[in-house]
């Protein structure tokens, strides 16, 4: 029954209240007790019992304020720090101010305050748990888009991923051209059958998490030793409904319900980084590339030969440049038209990619003619794999119809550091003086440069 505003003042005005009455009661209680009434209904009697119950009432309430009150203030005094730490966290995004640690009051009761201040330290964890999970999504979708390299988004990405939820590996694998590959890894002791595994490619197929556990073909490496995992969870990175890669995490322990809501918030943040550097990729590709032979344009070409040229020299490695153009071309071309003109620069990029080595660069220089950049090749590999790309040339060819159309190629060389060069261009400028002796000496030959 509420009479004020205030519980304690409320609680006086009862207390008080109870002590009078029993002061006006206990003249009476007495005299059942052996009193005479003429000792216990005297006026000072009365005075003496109701003074009595009044001071009672009193010292009730001051011990209820003194006990009650002083455990009600511990609590308001959390609640406003956690208040001024919201706060400062909504405007900062850090997570600090207010740990379960810091803000906690302790529990010294079995009864509703205890309850109450319970429900009070788990009201702070949660809240915790809240604010830190939110700066950690805002950490990782800004980290996402700063990055717009692949590779580089995947390192990041798993990084964060594992240290949010407690993973102790883990990897990315993105789709690219049908296929899945792997894009960073951390931890796992074998990630050669990833892509090809059933349950990853159930997860990019629907589009829906798969939790394995205890399964027998994943090790983690741990930082002593390699153990099998209790809980593996694969989870797909979408953009738009859309499969885009997945995200493997494995962990020693299953995965608490915290860990699963932090990589569900982190998911979808990822399928939009992940489709903004894929398509970056693209970009990337289709500028860096002719669009008719698949090969590395000239702008792009000339780059990566500098590049290379700069590391051969930096290490003191080799560096062969090799360039063939097809011969006599243009009478392809007026004899059976452009279009068969352009399948046969096709299947000559094609039978130059067969021929050249990993790691080799080719380049359409223009029209007819290709440049190719062989990292750590000497003299000697510039002849053998210059005879051998001439060979295959010449044994190549295009139907049109009922006709076969060969070509043969001549082709110039030339390499550092045998040619004491400077520059990148005097190297091409030497190799573009063999390619027109090999022309200028009867076609369909290599001519190493002097």
């Amino acid at each position: 029954m509420r009479i004020t505003r205030k519980v304690f003042l409320d609680l006086a005005i009862w207390m008080v209240a109870f002590g009078l009455a029993i002061g006006i009661v206990f003249p009476f209680f007495v005299i059942l007790l052996g009193v005479p009434p003429a000792t216990a209904l005297t006026v000072k009697f009365f005075l003496a019992c109701l003074g009595a119950g009044a001071l009672a009432g009193a010292i009730n309430f001051a011990l209820a304020r003194l006990v009650v009150g002083r455990r009600l203030r511990v609590l308001a005094r959390a609640m406003t720090h956690i208040e001024e730490s919201v706060l400062s966290s909504s405007v900062s995004g850090d997570a600090d101010g207010c740990t379960p640690e810091d803000c906690t009051i302790p529990v010294d009761s079995e009864d509703e305050i205890g309850e109450s201040a319970t429900a009070f330290n788990r009201l702070v964890e949660t809240l915790a748990y809240s604010i830190e999970t939110q700066a950690a999504v805002r950490s990782f979708s800004n980290l996402l888009t700063s990055q717009l390299e692949i590779d580089g988004l995947a390192q990041h990405a798993l990084r964060s991923f594992m240290a949010h939820t407690g993973a102790e590996g883990g990897a990315l694998l993105y789709e690219s051209a049908g296929e899945l590959v792997i894009a960073a890894s951390h931890g796992l002791h074998d990630t050669a059958g990833l892509a090809d595994s059933d349950h990853v490619r159930l997860v990019v197929r629907t589009g829906d998490p798969v939790t394995l556990r205890l399964p027998e073909n994943v090790r983690v490496d741990g930082v002593v030793a390699t153990f099998p995992p209790a809980e593996v969870v694969i989870l797909p990175a979408t953009y738009k409904s859309i499969p885009l890669g997945v995200v493997i995490l494995a962990s020693s322990n299953p995965f608490s319900s915290e860990a699963r809501t932090r990589m569900e918030l982190f998911r979808q943040s990822l399928g939009l980084a992940l489709n903004n550097a894929i398509a970056h990729d693209r970009l990337q590709r289709l500028a860096a590339l002719d669009p008719l032979t698949g090969t590395y344009n000239r702008r792009f070409g000339m780059g990566r030969l500098r590049e290379e040229f700069d590391r051969a020299v930096r290490i003191g490695a080799p560096l062969g440049v090799l360039m063939f153009d097809i011969d006599h071309f243009k009478q392809v071309n007026d004899t059976y038209g452009h279009l068969v003109g352009d399948r046969v620069l096709i299947s000559i990029a094609g039978v130059a990619k067969m021929v050249l080595r990993d790691g080799d660069v080719l380049i359409r220089y223009g029209g007819e003619e290709f440049l190719a950049v062989l990292p750590a090749a000497s003299t000697d590999d510039l002849r053998l794999i210059g005879d051998r790309l001439r060979r295959a040339i010449e044994e190549s060819s295009v139907s049109d119809g009922s006709q076969t159309i060969r070509v043969t190629a001549s082709l110039g060389a030339a390499a550092y550091p045998t040619h004491n060069v400077e520059r990148e261009n005097q190297l091409v400028q030497l190799v573009d003086d063999a390619l027109y002796q090999a022309k200028e000496s009867g076609r369909n030959r290599l001519v190493l440069a002097r």
